[in-house]
C-alpha cells in the first residue's frame, strides 16, 4: 500500500455518509463492501497489492451474482453495485471518505497501522474511523489518531450479506454524536440491527461465542465425542442452526484462535486459552472453510458467501 498525505479538512457535514472506504478486501471487507454498495453508497477499497486488489473484485462479483441467481436482487441492482466500488492501492484514495471501516486480518500491531495511516489521509475532521475487529480494544486504536472522539468498532459478521447484526463499540473517547451517526447509518441505509458493546475484549457476541466453540474443540481433542456427534448434539438437541465445530470452520480457526488470545491476555480465564488442537491446525493452515480444510473439508477455498 502507498501512502499520500492529505490535510485535514472540514467541509463535509458531520451528518453525511455517502461516502466509504474499506480497508481490505477478503471475506469481511467484501462484504462490508457489498452491503455498502448495494445501498447506494460510493466505496473505495484499499488492498495491499494490484493483486489482492483483483481477487477482491473477483470476490464481490461472485457474490453479487450469486445474489442475483438467487432473486435476491435484479442483474441490474448488482451491476450498480459493482459499478459503485472502486479499488486501489493508495490510502491516499481514502481522503475524501465520511467513513472508513478498516477490515484487515485479526492482529494488533497492524491495525494500530492502518489507524496512523488513515488519520493523515482522511480529510475530513467529522469522517469516522471503525474497525470491524472482533476483539481488540478501540482505545488502543483510537490514541494513535489525533481524533479518538471519531473512533469507534463496528463489528460485522459473516456472511455480512446475510448477517443482520453489526456491534458498536465505543471506546472512553468516543464522542456521543459519533455514536448517533454510525448508529443511523447502519440501521438507516444498512438495514443491520446494532447492539451496544463496552470498549472489552470480545465485545457482547465473542464473550458469549468462543468459550463455548472452544469447549467443543476440548471434547473432540479429549476423545470425549466425535466431531460429528459434537455438532448433531448441538443442532437437534439445541436447536442450533450450525453445530460448533462447523461454526469455527465459518468463522475462520485463525480468526477464533486470535479472539481467544486477545479474551486470555485481557481476563486470564482458562475457558478463553486456545486448546492445543486449534493452535496445531491454525499453524498447519488448516484455517476452516476460507482455506478449504478444518474440522470439515470443503474441496476448495471459499469465497464470498452470496446472499
Amino acid at each position: 500500500m502507498t501512502i499520500r498525505k492529505t490535510p485535514l479538512r472540514c467541509d463535509v457535514m458531520a451528518d453525511e455518509i455517502s461516502h466509504i472506504g474499506v480497508i481490505g478486501s477478503g471475506l469481511m471487507g467484501s462484504g462490508i463492501t457489498e452491503v455498502c454498495a448495494r445501498a447506494g453508497l460510493d466505496v473505495v477499497v484499499v488492498e495491499a497489492d494490484p493483486g489482492a486488489a483483483e481477487r477482491g473484485r473477483e470476490r464481490l462479483e461472485d457474490s453479487l451474482e450469486t445474489a442475483a441467481r438467487r432473486g435476491k436482487i435484479t442483474a441490474e441492482e448488482a451491476d450498480n453495485a459493482l459499478a459503485r466500488v472502486r479499488y486501489a492501492t493508495d490510502f491516499g484514495e481514502l481522503a475524501d471518505r465520511d467513513l472508513v471501516v478498516e477490515a484487515i486480518t485479526e492482529d494488533a500491531t497492524a491495525k494500530v497501522e492502518v489507524f496512523r495511516i488513515l488519520d493523515k489521509v482522511v480529510a475530513s475532521e467529522h469522517a469516522i474511523l471503525a474497525s470491524n475487529t472482533s476483539s481488540i480494544p478501540i482505545m488502543k486504536l483510537a490514541t494513535v489518531t489525533r481524533r479518538p472522539e471519531q473512533v469507534l468498532g463496528l463489528h460485522f459478521f459473516n456472511p455480512v450479506p446475510r448477517m443482520r447484526l453489526v456491534e458498536l463499540v465505543t471506546s472512553l473517547m468516543t464522542s456521543d454524536p459519533v455514536v448517533d451517526q454510525a448508529t443511523a447509518f447502519v440501521t438507516g441505509p444498512l438495514q443491520k440491527r446494532v447492539i451496544r458493546s463496552q470498549d472489552r475484549a470480545g465485545f457482547v457476541v465473542n464473550s458469549l461465542l468462543i468459550p463455548y466453540l472452544l469447549s467443543a474443540v476440548r471434547m473432540l481433542e479429549s476423545g470425549f465425542a466425535t466431531r460429528d456427534d459434537i455438532d448433531a448434539g448441538m443442532v437437534e438437541g439445541c436447536g442450533h442452526p450450525m453445530g460448533p465445530l462447523a461454526l469455527s470452520d465459518l468463522i475462520g480457526l485463525d480468526t477464533m484462535q486470535a479472539v481467544a488470545e486477545s479474551l486470555y491476555e485481557e481476563f486470564k480465564e482458562p475457558l478463553y486459552a486456545a486448546p492445543p488442537l486449534l493452535s496445531r491446525m491454525v499453524e498447519a493452515g488448516l484455517m476452516g472453510r476460507k482455506s478449504g480444510r478444518g474440522f470439515y473439508e470443503y474441496g476448495r477455498p471459499a469465497g464470498q458467501v452470496g446472499s
